[in-house]
């Protein structure tokens, strides 16, 4: 059974939160990208982006886009994976700042991927990592940058979440380990 462990209006507090670190580490909007990872990672970083756009009117710069990550994984031949989504890099990232924005950081293997993607398409002069949740169990020396929520949970647990743009509804959830 599943237990909800945010609710849409934690979402949306971590994800302003969010915004406004990004801000303050950047020192404002300029020469900032933000790149989200599909699925979810994609619906995120569109409203960190419009977040930021309302708290800084003057962040006509910033730009959005996705960054398809499964052709670059090590571990496409253990894992089911997803069919690619189109990767969308708003011009440049040359000597950008290049906030990456996933959903649920857990082993560290799809943000690796991201660098390894990301590579491809330009040099950013820094690289940022943005997620809702992190759960721990790392596997990789990967750390988030900015986290709306430190979930500590089991490896026998799974994180679900759910946004409105992809699934009618939001919240996260955890489920599985020990229900006792």
């Amino acid at each position: 059974m599943a237990r909800t462990v945010l609710t849409q209006a934690d979402i949306t507090r971590a994800l302003t939160r969010i915004s406004h670190e990004i801000l303050e580490s950047n020192r404002g909007p300029d020469n900032l990208v933000i790149l989200g990872i599909p699925t979810r990672g994609v619906v995120l970083a569109r409203r960190i982006f419009e977040t930021i756009q309302r708290i800084e009117p003057s962040a006509k710069d910033v730009r959005v886009g996705s960054l398809d990550v499964t052709l670059y994984r090590d571990d496409l031949t253990r894992t089911r994976t997803r069919t690619p989504a189109p990767t969308q890099v708003p011009g440049s990232i040359d000597g950008r700042t290049v906030v990456l924005v996933d959903d649920v950081l857990y082993s560290g293997r799809t943000i690796r991927a991201a660098l390894d993607a990301l590579g491809d398409h330009g040099r950013p002069s820094i690289v940022r990592l943005a997620v809702l949740v992190d759960r721990g169990h790392r596997e990789l020396p990967i750390r988030a940058d900015f986290v709306g929520k430190n979930l500590p949970s089991s490896t026998e647990e799974r994180i679900n979440l759910h946004l409105a743009e992809t699934d009618g509804d939001e919240f996260v959830s955890i489920e599985g380990g020990d229900e006792a």
